[in-house]
């Protein structure tokens, strides 16, 4: 079955999956959003990706802080570095 965003707190609900199982559905999703943006998509439909993406990153946090944080840390950076400030690691 292939799940969608809406589906992010029944997939947290499975028994049956082991953690990782859920971070791949997860991260499948978020993948899948991205994908579907093109080169006409408009301001309004990427900032929504990005809203979601981070809710996604949010949910994965609550199955493994590390790498949810890894991906939300990911994130900032994105936000600082298109905000016109270089950030130098």
């Amino acid at each position: 079955m292939r799940y969608k965003f809406e589906d992010i707190e029944k997939i947290l609900e499975f028994k049956t999956w082991t953690d990782k199982n859920k971070i791949d559905e997860l991260l499948r999703i978020d993948c899948s959003l991205y994908a579907h943006l093109g080169i006409d998509s408009t301001k309004s439909e990427k900032d929504e990706v990005k809203r979601r993406s981070i809710e996604i990153y949010r949910t994965i946090k609550t199955i493994d802080k590390k790498l949810g944080d890894e991906f939300l840390y990911s994130e900032d950076l994105k936000q600082w570095n298109t905000t016109s400030h270089t950030l130098t690691l």
